[in-house]
């Protein structure tokens, strides 16, 4: 099994310790390459140092999140710029709404969002649109009205660790989205409702992610001590996805790492 982990935040302090043992045991696991997320001003240049130390085998984002809408100036919308110019960064983002904080205002959100889905379309390659890495929550009206701003000028896109309802996911597949699943689907409390959805993806529309250090799978056993989440965690994810889509685990691991490499237009896997 070669997995592709479409979200993993490494950049994060919790890292700052152990950071090639985690990128050691995500390859001993399968997880053969990684997409570093980019997720704010300081964070997206790291993302692309990562991936420029470890070329071919790990990728960068280049955004910010809506958390950090409100440092969105022009001087963050060149630097962005400047981040893609750089083969490793292969998509706009993380980027997009989140309502269920507002640690950013909901103006501040829009703009960030309306700006960075512009970079997208300004790096279109052929006339199709850089990679979109998005983020939604709670703010779905309003996410799905900013993006149909820009009908017809945008390249692929992915929602990024799919939390919702039914209804949103069908509204995200209508569009030709791709729709990343993490450990939130081994969550109990709050994911119960995606085994019964996630059945529904299209194989050529699905991924898979960690989103770690965040949303450590609650069905790991035994639980890593420090709760922090890894890449290497990602086949429990498969394997628990494989299941509620009634597919092997091989079909379905294989499905996502094919449908991640033409998404992000990565080379193949010797």
């Amino acid at each position: 099994m070669q997995l592709i982990d479409i979200g993993a935040n490494l950049t994060h302090d919790s890292f700052d310790r152990d950071r090639t043992a985690v990128i050691e045991r995500a390859q001993a696991a399968g997880v053969t390459r990684m997409i570093i997320t980019g997720a704010s001003r300081e964070h997206s240049p790291q993302a692309l140092q990562l991936a420029q130390a470890y070329p071919g085998m790990l990728y960068a984002t280049a955004g910010v999140h809506p958390h950090h809408a409100a440092e969105y100036t022009e001087e963050c919308d060149a630097e962005m710029r400047a981040l893609h110019t750089h083969p490793e960064v292969v998509a706009v983002g993380e980027t997009g709404l989140d309502y269920f904080r507002d640690f950013s205002p909901r103006p501040a959100q829009r703009r960030a969002f309306e700006r960075q889905l512009q970079i997208a379309v300004d790096l279109a390659v052929d006339g199709v649109g850089k990679p979109l890495f998005l983020h939604q929550r709670d703010a779905h009206a309003d996410f799905m009205a900013v993006m149909r701003e820009f009908d017809g000028r945008l390249g692929p896109a992915v929602v990024h660790c799919f939390t919702g309802t039914r209804e949103e996911l069908f509204d995200y597949l209508d569009q030709d989205w791709y729709i990343g699943i993490t450990g939130w689907l081994c969550d109990e409390r709050r994911g119960a409702h995606l085994r019964e959805i996630v059945k529904n993806i299209p194989a050529n529309r699905l991924m898979v992610e960690t989103d770690a250090p965040y949303l450590l799978p609650r069905t790991l056993s035994p639980m890593p001590k420090d709760r922090r989440n890894e890449p290497m965690f990602l086949p429990h994810i498969v394997e628990e996805l494989a299941r509620d889509r009634g597919e092997t685990v091989a079909a379905t691991a294989a499905n996502a790492t094919a449908t991640t490499r033409a998404f992000f237009g990565l080379p193949g896997i010797d």
